[in-house]
């Protein structure tokens, strides 16, 4: 009886202890990671992905285009906001969290540094410290991403930022071109590491072309040479081939949807900007069929849908109420609907960097004399046919045309759509178009060129572009539309969170670069 009784009072005890632990603590969720748990990096790699297309380009007919003034909108309820009303920047530190956490796992399963997903994590560190930098100047980096450990990271100058990212992805080159132990698997984008390789190195020319104002005064950072070192070298340095290579979200009909569907009844909100219009137009670019419907009033009045003068594109310098009242007059092109609103996923996928916009960064180096000997004339042409070709535009191609709504301008029974057709070499052969040389109107032509293929892609890239160098000379920079000042900001403010919880490293890149005061209208290091 002793021995019973005190085996009961054991229990009662057990139970009684048991019963002051969590629910968590005695039953461990297994769906759910600790610091200890193995995770494997294949599941993380598509998430970063994801979110560099997510958060930090945004996708195609956001708010990112209507700044970059591809699109404007009539209607601020349904349309959105053309203003570049932007105080504090937004960021991307977020997905640091997640490339470091893929590197160290990666690091854990294979025993070595040299894996795959260490190599990509150098990609993606330095994308992520670039486009911060971009955005507001000096920035975390060399103690960014370090968690609890360093609660308030000190900021790199923005030039020490482009000098460790540009070094990162050296490094990435050469390990994604080296012996990796482990397999690769997972990414949304590329099914072999031979792929990523040419992003890299791709991204790296966007990264050193954007450096452009910095180039002569900044000779430590051998801008010139290392992008002549990458063209010159395509063994060592794999560039892009085709629009195959594309690093390009691609939408489908069950999780990812494109932005507009057939259900979407928002077409008649938005116009396509004159930004974009003025440049296709004036060279008679079949691109122009491709992205816009004529504006209905100038068909009332009699043009042909084959006349690029009956296409004509809004301006952001406008305010709201013109826009609208014009709209509803007909005065402005919208979207083309056969293209854009005719299916759930989309005509095409989004591109965040590109063949095209490859081929014209090396114009541009070769234009300003960086890569001595080389023919920007054939990079820039290579980079227009890109561009045609993404469009799958064919020479005496026939397209169709319709309205605002898809539909037939002619409201007779049985009508047709219209149809142009596509003359792909005239419009190489235009005046407009053929290279005027390595000069400033050659320079001009290559970023027009440069800004029409990024229609609605690259994220921030066309709005960048026109910050460093004011072209095209389309692109919309006063009126009273733009914001209460009337003029776009040069830069974002830093972060909220930077301000409350890291104030005096905040407020000593105030004072090292703009005299105390987050200006908005201030040019960082890059753009000065």
């Amino acid at each position: 009886m002793k021995f019973y009784s005190l085996a009961l009072a054991t229990v009662a005890l057990g139970l009684a202890a048991a019963g002051c632990k969590s629910l968590d603590a005695q039953l461990p969720n297994p769906n759910v990671a600790t610091s200890d748990s193995t995770v494997p990096p294949s599941l993380l790699l598509p998430r970063i992905e994801y979110d560099l297309y997510n958060n930090g380009d945004g996708g195609p007919f956001t708010q990112v285009q209507r700044w970059n003034q591809y699109v404007v909108s009539n209607d601020v309820y349904y349309g959105g906001s053309n203003q570049y009303n932007w105080t504090t920047s937004g960021g991307i530190y977020g997905i640091l969290r997640n490339v470091n956490l893929m590197d160290t796992k990666a690091v854990q399963q294979y025993g070595t540094r040299q894996n795959p997903y260490s190599a990509l994590a150098k990609f993606f560190r330095a994308y992520i410290y670039v486009w911060q930098a971009q955005r507001v100047g000096d920035t975390p980096a060399s103690q960014a991403g370090q968690g609890l450990t360093n609660l308030t990271p000190a900021y790199d100058t923005q030039k020490a930022v482009y000098a460790r990212s540009l070094a990162m992805l050296d490094t990435a080159n050469t390990m994604l071109g080296g012996n990796l132990t482990g397999s690769y698997n997972g990414s949304i984008y590329f099914s072999n590491l031979s792929q990523w390789r040419k992003v890299v190195n791709s991204y790296k020319l966007r990264v050193l072309i954007s450096l452009s104002r910095r180039a002569a005064d900044n000779a430590d950072l051998q801008i010139p040479q290392q992008f002549a070192a990458i063209v010159g070298n395509p063994t060592q340095y794999p560039l892009l081939t085709s629009n195959a290579d594309n690093l390009a979200f691609n939408f489908n009909s069950a999780y990812n949807t494109y932005p507009h569907t057939p259900n979407d009844a928002n077409n008649q909100r938005q116009n396509i900007g004159s930004a974009y219009l003025s440049l296709t137009t004036a060279t008679q670019d079949p691109r122009t069929y491709v992205v816009a419907t004529p504006a209905p009033a100038q068909i009332a009045a009699g043009k042909s849908v084959r006349d690029f003068s009956a296409y004509v594109g809004s301006s952001p310098a406008l305010g709201i109420s013109d826009l609208t009242t014009g709209s509803n007059a007909g005065q402005y092109s919208f979207t083309n609907f056969l293209r854009y609103y005719s299916s759930v996923a989309g005509p095409e996928p989004y591109v965040l960097l590109g063949y095209a916009e490859q081929n014209f960064n090396i114009a541009e180096a070769i234009n300003r004399g960086w890569v001595p000997g080389a023919s920007a004339n054939s990079y820039y042409v290579r980079g227009i046919n890109a561009s045609l070709d993404f469009y799958g535009l064919a020479d005496r191609q026939v397209l169709s045309i319709g309205n605002v709504s898809g539909k037939p301008f002619s409201t007779a029974p049985g009508a047709k759509l219209d149809t142009v057709t596509v003359f792909r070499t005239r419009f190489l052969n235009n005046p407009g178009v053929a290279y005027k040389g390595d000069n400033a109107n050659g320079l001009e032509q290559i970023l027009n060129q440069k800004y029409v293929a990024c229609f609605q892609s690259s994220g921030y890239e066309p709005f960048y572009n026109w910050r460093r160098t004011g072209l095209p000379r389309t692109f919309v920079s006063t009126g009273g539309g733009i914001n209460a000042s009337g003029v776009i900001p040069r830069r974002w403010q830093y972060p909220v969170d930077e301000q409350t919880y890291n104030p005096d490293n905040y407020q000593n890149a105030l004072k090292n670069q703009f005299g105390g005061t987050d200006d908005l209208n201030q040019d960082t290091w890059l753009t000065k």
